[in-house]
């Protein structure tokens, strides 16, 4: 895949109000496809972290090119921000902001941006995605909500022992659920806000629990590091796992 210069990008901002955020509201960045007409209907992909998806992720310029090359359905992604000194708190489901989040999207954010845009309802439709713990999110909410989202993609996601254990104690419907899932193999001793984790054993673990629950994710591990540079790679391939034209 290549960039193409010869089509331009549309991102586009948008604000949700919120009862359940502390802030009563979040910032969003919205990328429309080219040749976006109002009048069609589109798979959406909702990204966690959505500045750091867009700038180091290239999401929206990877997208705009393989669309424009005829080789991923045309889509719209919704970014959506988040404050670092918050991101622990809101992603963890043992943090004390996770569930006020977790309803913020499920119950706000995502009816807005149908209220907004011609995106698709159905869970085969609509992808959550999103790197370390925004992974582990995204996974979470398609977990308390398996009627509504059909999709998920992790980008070495954090699965703590307390994901796990929600992963585990799940009673959801699964069976339909699709995952992407990659990490890298240099993750095996990574410092983050909670600890030393090897990131390759809990991949592996999450996967598991995964397949038991009959779930058959997309997983690859190769070569890499906890950082966008190896993520950023996997994003056109997953994109056309979930949306192939």
């Amino acid at each position: 895949m290549s960039d193409s210069p010869s089509v331009k990008r549309t991102i586009v901002k948008e604000t949700v109000d919120s009862r359940f955020l502390p802030e009563g509201s979040r910032s969003l960045r919205i990328f429309l496809p080219p040749g976006y007409n109002e009048v069609l209907s589109y798979p959406v992909v909702y990204c966690q972290d959505g500045e750091d998806f867009f700038n180091f992720g290239r999401i929206a310029t990877q997208a705009n090119a393989l669309i424009a090359e005829g080789e991923l359905e045309p889509l719209i992604i919704v970014g959506v921000d988040v404050d670092k000194k918050v991101r622990t708190a809101e992603y963890a489901p043992d943090g004390d902001r996770h569930e006020r989040y977790v309803r913020f999207f499920a119950e706000e954010l995502v009816p807005a941006i149908e209220q907004l845009y011609p995106v698709r309802r159905e869970p085969e439709h609509i992808l959550l995605a999103g790197d370390s713990l925004g992974g582990t999110v995204s996974l979470l909410i398609a977990l308390q909500y398996p009627d509504k989202f059909g999709g998920v993609l992790s980008l070495s996601g954090a699965f703590y022992p307390s994901a796990l254990a929600v992963l585990s104690s799940s009673d959801a419907d699964l069976t339909g659920l699709r995952m992407y899932m990659t990490v890298g193999l240099q993750e095996t001793e990574f410092e983050t806000d909670k600890g030393m984790f090897d990131f390759v054993e809990l991949n592996r673990r999450a996967r598991k629990l995964l397949e038991i629950k009959g779930v058959k994710p997309v997983y690859i591990e190769r070569e890499g590091t906890h950082i966008w540079g190896y993520w950023q790679k996997d994003v056109p391939d997953a994109l056309r796992s979930f949306f192939p034209v």
